[in-house]
């Protein structure tokens, strides 16, 4: 098995699955970093097992489902679902995080989860199915970089109406519909990226404007975080999974 493939097996059956918090020292370097939305969260001991243990706390059947691997030289993206109960009411919520590794041990995570989704079952009582499980994603091999895959996505990421055009799936609409954010972009700024063959996966982070959740008329300044995966065959983006920090930007446009 590949190492980094080796990795992440040990991450989602033997650490999530199981809810084995002690397995993070083996898995994680001392100073393992988390990077959601705009909060970073530091050291493995100190601060990441720790705030993992409380979401195992308050979901404590709380589970994860692979729906897709993509593996780089040093680096592992993972589309997933969590799923759990919490409260006598149940929820399924995607994510899409990107890894990085020394070649032994995970050394850092950026990651988006669509926690608009989860908060709205909550809610409403009415759970999520969770999508289909990867085949054999134990089974990945590695694939190599393409720079002109990676510029592509590039320039299509500049360009957020192109991006909601193509048939990309965006956070949970194939389930719950699409609906405006009401979020106009201003700036787009690719803070990771790397390609596996024909698979893309980048997370970036967006500037722009929108209302506040008190309907103020006058806009105000918004941070959106989005992690992907998308696969470019033939010059152009096929097909492919983004999800939105939704969450995150209601917080940001919300007066503090």
């Amino acid at each position: 098995m590949n190492p980094l493939v080796g990795l992440m097996r040990g991450f989602v059956v033997d650490f999530f699955n199981r809810h084995d918090v002690v397995r993070c020292r083996e898995l994680m370097v001392d100073d393992y970093t988390l990077r959601v939305g705009d909060a970073v969260i530091s050291g493995r001991d100190e601060h990441y097992g720790p705030a993992v243990q409380a979401q195992f706390d308050q979901f404590p059947g709380l589970g994860m489902t692979v729906h897709g691997l993509v593996v780089g030289e040093a680096q592992v993206a993972l589309h997933f679902s969590e799923h759990g109960a919490s409260g006598g009411r149940s929820a399924c919520w995607s994510g899409i995080a990107l890894y990085t590794s020394n070649g032994t041990q995970l050394s850092g995570c950026v990651a988006v989860e669509d926690y608009a989704a989860r908060r709205r079952q909550l809610t409403t009582g009415d759970v999520d199915p969770v999508d289909p499980p990867m085949a054999a994603p134990w089974d990945t091999s590695p694939g190599a970089p393409d720079r002109a895959a990676e510029s592509l996505v590039r320039r299509w990421l500049a360009d957020p109406a192109h991006v909601a055009a193509t048939g990309v799936i965006l956070d949970d609409e194939h389930i719950a519909g699409t609906a405006a954010l009401g979020f106009d972009v201003t700036a787009t700024e690719v803070t990771d990226m790397f390609s596996a063959g024909p698979h893309v996966a980048f997370h970036i982070r967006q500037l722009g404007t929108g209302a506040d959740a008190a309907g103020s008329s006058a806009p105000r300044i918004g941070v959106m975080c989005s992690a992907g995966i998308v696969e470019v065959i033939d010059g152009s983006i096929s097909r492919g999974r983004i999800v939105r920090d939704r969450a995150g930007l209601r917080r940001s446009l919300s007066p503090t």
